[in-house]
Formats: C-alpha cells, structure tokens, sequence
C-alpha cells in the first residue's frame, strides 16, 4: 500500500513520524494529492481546524480556540501526533515539550497543526521528507536547557557544579 500511495502522491507520507500507511490512506481520501485549492498552509490548517479560531470583538479577544471540525483527516492527523509524541524524532520531542508546558489535548492539536504543515510542504514542493532538516532546532533546544540546568545549579548557592558525562555508548 505503501508503493502505491508513493506513487500517487508522489512523496512518501508515511516517513513522518506517526503517520502509517493507513494514515495516509486516510489523507490522501479526504484531501486528496492536489493541493492547489488551498493557497497557502495556513488556509489548509484552518480547513482542517487544527489552528485557533480568534474571535475579536473591539479590538479584544472573546475566544481563542479551535474551531470544532469533523473532518476525518484532522482525526488521523490528531492520531498521529499523539503517535509521534512517543517517537525519537524532532516531531516527538516538540510533542513532548508542548505537552510540559500546555497538557496533552492542546499538545495534541499543535503537533497535529505541525504534522498538517509538512505534509502541505511535501504534497505541494513534492521534496521527500528529511529529518536532519529539525537537528538544527535540536540542538538549540539542548542547550538552551544546558544553560538553564547550569545556571539554576550556581543560583541555588548549593556548590553543585555541572559536568558533563562520558558517552559510555560509543565504548562499548
């Protein structure tokens, strides 16, 4: 299924983290291969309800929340952002920073937002999906949380010290 999907998508979907072949079935019946009737992502992900829906009223926000939208495509991929969220992958390590920091129905919704946002790069640019592209924003995220470790370890006046371990996996 696989094989044929790649063939008439043209990409290959399912090398997303938490997208399977079902998954893509699934998306490529609902939303099909062309994705000319959207302009950009942004109409794509509202479409699909996956971004907030700011109602305004005099210049302040009433609500800011999702639309609700039955759209299978917008389940599939709220599945598999939660799929992704136990992965090794940057889309799981985004899961799992959102989840920290909003819980796990909001984390749900954003990576299902980020996951909408590569496939309409993929379907429409037709380029295969390339993981190393995210390990630049990996490694700014490790050490962002090196210097927060470090400088929470000196602020406590505990004398504690940081340094860094031996990668005992390379010896082995």
């Amino acid at each position: 299924m696989r094989g044929h999907l790649h063939r008439i998508l043209g990409v290959d979907l399912t090398a997303l983290p938490g997208i399977s072949a079902v998954t893509a079935h699934i998306l490529y019946s609902e939303i099909g291969a062309d994705l000319d009737r959207f302009r950009t992502e942004k109409h794509f992900t509202s479409w699909l309800g996956l971004c907030p829906d700011n109602r305004v009223s005099g210049g302040k926000p009433l609500e800011t929340r999702t639309r609700k939208v039955s759209s299978r495509a917008a389940y599939a991929l709220r599945m598999a952002a939660y799929a992704a969220g136990r992965s090794h992958s940057a889309i799981g390590d985004f899961f799992r920073r959102k989840r920290a920091h909003l819980g796990a129905p909001k984390a749900i919704t954003a990576t299902a937002h980020k996951l909408a946002r590569i496939i309409y790069h993929l379907l429409t640019t037709r380029q295969p999906y390339d993981e190393t592209r995210f390990a630049h924003h990996q490694q700014q995220d490790r050490s962002r949380r090196e210097t927060r470790l470090r400088r929470q370890a000196q602020a406590q006046a505990l004398g504690f010290m940081l340094v860094p371990c031996q990668d005992t996996s390379a010896t082995t």
